[in-house]
């Protein structure tokens, strides 16, 4: 069910297209460090995690550092709108919570990559098998 305040949904493939379409877009993975350095990550993504280890509570500087990441949010023209800001996590979730929260916070623009970077469990509880940014063959990358 969606709400009002809802970042938009993307397929991992539109917001590829987005991402090359848009030079201003902004791809945020907001997974925790360690997802984001050993799972890999989406070429190109900013890492700004929502929540993170070691205590795994939300991120009380995450609507700041995405301010920040954006310029301050003025990065907004009269002829062609706000900066897209684009939210990918494992599977979705995380990132429809953290764009709710940009967009109460007055973030414009907001977008969430609905199947997110793995994708959710498929009957072998696997990840990537069914859906995500890798099971669609974009461009990722690991350290």
């Amino acid at each position: 069910m969606s709400h009002t305040n809802d970042p938009v949904a993307l397929s991992p493939k539109q917001a590829w297209q987005l991402l090359q379409d848009d030079s201003r877009a902004v791809l945020v993975d907001i997974r925790s460090s360690m997802e984001y350095l050993f799972v890999g990550h989406p070429k190109g993504a900013v890492h700004v995690a929502w929540i993170d280890e070691p205590d795994w509570d939300v991120n009380p500087d995450f609507v700041t550092e995405i301010r920040k990441l954006m310029l301050g949010g003025v990065v907004c023209e009269v002829d062609e709108g706000c900066a897209p800001v684009i939210l990918i996590c494992r599977s979705g979730k995380r990132s429809l919570e953290a764009g709710r929260a940009l967009l109460e916070a007055g973030v414009k623009n907001v977008m969430h990559v609905d199947e997110g970077f793995e994708g959710e469990l498929d009957d072998d509880h696997h990840r990537s098998s069914v859906g995500g940014w890798r099971y669609h063959g974009l461009p990722w990358e690991q350290c």
